[in-house]
Order: structure tokens, then C-alpha cells, then sequence
């Protein structure tokens, strides 16, 4: 039986942002018929701010915060604590110091259940902020850089990846989203749609172990690429 697995931000929706009422509608018929599974970095209720309860409620298991607090509807079958060292900490207030990125909206270290977010723009950010840091980012490639950077101190504590449009993600070893293949048997087919799976995006590790279990992977631009793909496994 095929079971897909879909990150959201940037593969079902705009990156932060809400699906589209269109594409909802067909998830929900194709959420009721197929096994489908979510992951993404983002906390519950920001997930339920994107997708909304009837789709979320449809989906055999969400993966929140790349697999460290997971959910069957509204029943949390676990959640790990994440443990922030000190220098990392004083590591990232440093970086975020010495950014040239001209403006800082705050909340830029989010501890969430299993990993830290770090933000150079800050989750306080408007969506022409996002839009200027992504352009920023992409000529700069900063968080590449920031990610290179604290990899070469903490490669045997912590992974850390590039996430969304604005976000790094630092997690426990072996706590990023590879850690929910255990829960699909081998006679699983396997297929996980996701727009990080370049080496240093949070979704690479679960493409590698997708493909290594002998299931597929679909790396997309955005969520009308899932869409069009999703609709030739329905023909």
C-alpha cells in the first residue's frame, strides 16, 4: 500500500502560509482514501493555522517539530524535550549579532518540543519581510553559511539544516525527520513529497531513508508541484 508523506511548509502550502482552498478540497478526498502522513518543523497550532482541523484530523499521523511531538487528531502519542548548550546558544546570539541583514523582528531562538528554530529576520516578521530576507538569503546564502559554520562545532551533537524560507533547524542527533521511517513497515511503499531535500535542507535525511527502504521521493519548487504530481497517482 502506498503511504505519502508530505512536509507542508513550501510542499502543501506557501511557506508560513495557508493552504489553498482549492487544493484543501481535493487534499480532503484524497486524505479519506489514501494513507497520508505530515512533517514539518512547525509546532501544532501553527499546523492547524495553515491546513485547519478537518484535513489535519484526516491524516493518520502529524509529525510536528520534525518528529519530536507527534499526533493522532487531537491525541499526542509522544513529544521530546530538546537540551540547548550553552555555547550554542551564546554561538547563534553571536551570528545573529554579526548579521548584515538589515532588520531583526525578534523571537529569532524558538525552542520547540525536540529542536531549536533559529531566525536571522525573526518571527516577528511581515511577509514583504520574508520576501526581502529569501531574496537576501539567496544572494548571500547566508544560512548555508550559518549552517556550514555551527556543523563544524556540533556535528556530534547537534543536526542543523536549513528550513523554510527564513529558518534553520537544530535537533538532537538522530532526532530530525528521518526518525519517523521506524514507524512504516517494509511493505510500505513509501512516498514522501518535500521542497528541502538539498543536503542541507531538514528534509534531506528522510529522502535518504525513503529511498533507502525502497520507497519514492519527490523534491518540489512549491505546492502546485505536489499537486500535479498527487494527481497522476489518482488517474
Amino acid at each position: 500500500m502506498n503511504r505519502y508523506i508530505f512536509d507542508i511548509d513550501g510542499t502543501l502550502t506557501p511557506s508560513r502560509g495557508i493552504i489553498d482552498p482549492d487544493f484543501k478540497n481535493w487534499m480532503l478526498d484524497f486524505a479519506s482514501k489514501n494513507p497520508v502522513y505530515l512533517v514539518t518543523g512547525s509546532d501544532k497550532i501553527k499546523t492547524l493555522e495553515q491546513i485547519g482541523t478537518s484535513l489535519y484530523n484526516l491524516c493518520q499521523k502529524v509529525y510536528q517539530c520534525s518528529g519530536n511531538d507527534v499526533w493522532e487528531k487531537d491525541n499526542n502519542l509522544y513529544t521530546n524535550s530538546f537540551n540547548m548548550e550553552e555555547h550554542l546558544l551564546k554561538d547563534l546570539k553571536r551570528i545573529l549579532k554579526d548579521s548584515k541583514f538589515y532588520k531583526k523582528t525578534g523571537n529569532h531562538i524558538e525552542i520547540r518540543p525536540g529542536l531549536c528554530n533559529f531566525s536571522i529576520l525573526g518571527r516577528g516578521a511581515t511577509l514583504e519581510d520574508r520576501a526581502m530576507y529569501k531574496q537576501w538569503d539567496e544572494h548571500k546564502n547566508e544560512r548555508e553559511k550559518i549552517v556550514f559554520t555551527l556543523t563544524k562545532i556540533y556535528d556530534k551533537i547537534y543536526d542543523i539544516k536549513v528550513a523554510g524560507e527564513t529558518g534553520i533547524d537544530i535537533v538532537m542527533k538522530g532526532f530530525d525527520k528521518s526518525q519517523i521511517i521506524q514507524d512504516f513497515s517494509p511493505h510500505d511503499k513509501v512516498i514522501f513529497f518535500g521542497d528541502k531535500m538539498n543536503p542541507d535542507g531538514n528534509d534531506y535525511t528522510l529522502a535518504l531513508e525513503t529511498i533507502n527502504s525502497g520507497g519514492d521521493i519527490h523534491h518540489i519548487k512549491n505546492w502546485q508541484e505536489t499537486w500535479s504530481i498527487l494527481r497522476k497517482y489518482v488517474q
